[in-house]
């Protein structure tokens, strides 16, 4: 049986992020995904990634993706999560399920993340102290379900303007490398969103994140504000 987590920590945290989608054909499109994260206000560098995508539109509701993740997790917050800063890599398989009723948009995201996570290994230094340097890669596998709720407050000529967002994330450590705990990070989602025109988009919302470490031994808890910029061009289109 895992044990519980022994220590917690909490972390004011702010998260810059941006998603584009670049339509190429009438099926497939290249996305980019980006952000910048900070632990207790901006004083602490948390976390960034850069995230490709290939996309196909597999059916007018879902959309099938495969991509590549780079991490870099820093050393922040007090108790620390990490010792130094660890890199991952991730190969990942996607599918997005979207359907509406009436008003209401409803969300269905389930990732299949093929992580190489850096593994930090300490040296005993002349003074006591250690020294953590990434020593090795371990493989390990996530599975990523998010739901979330669009419901839209303002429309202008039809098209919406300003419109609310609720939903959830839960990140899932699964195989034989797995971890203490099934649970990775849960995230509750809720805010606002306003599109300027059909090609940008703002998004404000309030994150309450959970993080559980490797060996079940500290769990995050932290109040988060993200930031996002969407952008959506049909290049396939214009060359028509």
């Amino acid at each position: 049986m895992p044990s519980f987590a022994q220590d917690t920590g909490h972390n004011n945290d702010v998260w810059f992020h941006y998603f584009g989608k670049n339509k190429l054909s009438d099926k497939w499109s290249f996305s980019f995904e980006a952000t910048m994260r900070y632990a207790n206000g901006v004083s602490e560098k948390q976390q960034y990634f850069v995230r490709p995508s290939i996309d196909y539109q597999l059916t007018k509701k879902l959309m099938v993706s495969v991509g590549y993740s780079h991490y870099e997790t820093y050393v922040y917050g007090d108790p620390a999560l990490n010792k130094t800063e660890i890199p991952e890599n991730h190969y990942w398989l996607q599918g997005t399920f979207v359907h509406t009723s009436g008003n209401w948009k409803f969300t269905h995201r389930l990732r299949d993340e093929n992580r190489m996570v850096g593994v930090a290994v300490g040296t005993l230094q002349p003074d006591g102290s250690k020294a953590y340097n990434i020593d090795h890669y371990d493989y390990r596998n996530r599975l990523r379900y998010m739901f979330t709720i669009n419901y839209p407050l303002m429309k202008k000529d039809g098209a919406t303007q300003l419109f609310a967002i609720l939903g959830d994330e839960a990140f899932m450590n699964i195989g034989a490398n797995a971890g203490a705990t099934f649970m990775n990070q849960n995230r509750a989602i809720g805010g606002f969103g306003y599109n300027f025109n059909p090609h940008h988009q703002i998004q404000v919302s309030y994150i309450h994140q959970n993080i559980w470490n490797y060996t079940n031994t500290l769990q995050e808890n932290n109040p988060t504000v993200r930031i996002s910029y969407f952008t959506n061009f049909d290049w396939y289109s214009k060359k028509k």
